[in-house]
């Protein structure tokens, strides 16, 4: 992924070096977006583009640019991703598993929702984490219905196991591939360093939202017993399909792990997939594609116009930069400032455009003071990944759960998940400080 230039901010005005006017005009928009999706009166597909209209109309950013700032690697890996999911719950794979898993937890909600999150939190580690979250949301929402319970909690708690998880490993996450594109640590270097505290994490997070949730997650006994009774192998209704689908997506993961042997990207490999399933699975495809959440890949696609509006002002270069210029040229103060500045930025601004901006800046500081930046990147890492748990807007993940859950009839508001999830990322960040200081700093 290209990484954008940083801008400097001229007074004399000029198209390359934005007017204060545009800088302020870009911020009131933004602002003016995201407390509208925050209230969450209206639509956020639609908030998220009239946004972005209004970025191209005030002449903030062109049309030409405003593309380019849509990352397509991700709309088009969420597109293939979705395709596959379409194809294969045709099979009727997901509610064999979800019988299948439920049985084996005797029908337990809080056992249930700690080794969905576990799994959740593994698969994400070798997969993108959007991936995992489309794999494992037709499963969860099944073993909730077949429970007769309210899958919110199920969700949220593999939100943050998806992006937790995705911390541990160069490819699990958008800003990981980043920064190991920037400065060739590998994925050793990662699971060393990150995983070493993304598993602790894992376990702790997942046993605090059991406990949060533990009152609500409660059945009955005839449903455990009919659930008990059950054979999930009479769910299985196209096995032939089921093959088909495993080896298309068995592909697709095999491209997604080499990754960094086959130079391809995330979005070739998945619409790949999507095309040769589609093409063995003798489905019209108008049918398939009826079932993609186009909004929420036009959500996607407003929301990385309106954080390009602002990037392109400067806005989140000169953040940045300030952020580092109060370290004072301490590594320690330095490390804690990116990591708590990606959190908190994270939460509210896409990850992946953060982290970009942050990559040049790192580098110049450490060119600069001539200080070792090593604890820098994970701090970035960290911070940038971890972050993204702290609202229902901050991570790819987060987003396409909100959207699935809607479509069930289940929304989850921005105000319902940030009084859980905030506080729990915040807590995260303090553990990652400790570990970075006494790991990287002392």
């Amino acid at each position: 992924m290209k990484t954008p230039q940083r801008k400097t901010i001229n007074p004399s005005g000029g198209r390359e070096s934005m007017h204060g006017w545009d800088m302020a005009l870009s911020v009131l928009i933004f602002v003016a977006a995201y407390a509208l999706i925050i209230w969450d009166k209206f639509d956020r597909a639609v908030v998220a583009l009239s946004g972005a209209s209004l970025m191209i109309l005030l002449k903030i950013l062109t049309q030409e640019n405003a593309f380019k700032e849509i990352d397509f690697n991700t709309i088009v890996l969420l597109a293939g991703m979705m395709i596959i999911v379409s194809v294969t719950k045709r099979t009727g794979v997901f509610e064999y598993l979800a019988v299948k898993m439920v049985k084996l937890a005797n029908a337990e909600p809080v056992k249930i929702i700690i080794s969905l999150s576990i799994a959740t939190g593994v698969l994400s580690a070798f997969l993108d984490n959007v991936t995992t979250i489309l794999l494992i949301l037709p499963v969860t929402l099944s073993i909730a219905k077949d429970l007769r319970l309210n899958p919110v909690p199920f969700i949220i708690s593999e939100v943050f196991a998806s992006n937790i998880g995705g911390t541990a490993t160069l490819i699990g996450d958008p800003p990981n591939i980043l920064i190991g594109s920037a400065t060739g640590l590998d994925f050793t270097e990662f699971l060393k360093n990150d995983a070493a505290i993304a598993i602790p994490l894992l376990f702790l997070t997942t046993y605090i939202l059991s406990l949060v949730y533990r009152k609500k997650l409660v059945t009955s006994r005839d449903i455990k017993t009919k659930i008990a009774a059950l054979n999930e192998k009479e769910f299985l209704k196209d096995r032939k399909l089921l093959v088909k689908s495993a080896i298309a997506l068995g592909l697709v993961i095999a491209g997604f792990l080499l990754h960094g042997v086959l130079k391809y990207e995330s979005a070739t490999v998945a619409i790949t997939g999507a095309v040769l399933l589609l093409f063995v699975s003798g489905l019209k495809s108008e049918r398939v594609f009826h079932e993609i959440e186009w909004k929420t890949i036009f959500f996607f696609a407003g929301l990385f116009v309106l954080v390009g509006g602002i990037k392109e002002t400067g806005i989140i270069s000169v953040l940045a930069e300030k952020a580092l210029e109060i370290t004072g040229g301490s590594l320690v103060l330095a490390a804690m400032a990116v990591l708590w500045v990606s959190a908190i930025a994270s939460a509210f601004l896409d990850n992946i455009p953060f982290t970009a901006t942050m990559i040049p800046l790192i580098k110049d500081l450490g060119a600069m003071s001539g200080m070792n930046v090593i604890p820098l990147w994970w701090a970035l890492s960290l911070g940038a990944c971890l972050g993204g748990n702290g609202t229902i807007i901050g991570a790819s993940a987060n987003v396409i759960a909100a959207g699935m859950a809607e479509e069930h009839g289940h929304k989850i508001t921005f105000g319902k998940y940030f009084k859980v999830a905030f506080p729990l990322m915040v807590l995260t960040i303090i553990i990652c400080s400790v570990y970075l200081y006494v790991f990287y700093l002392l």
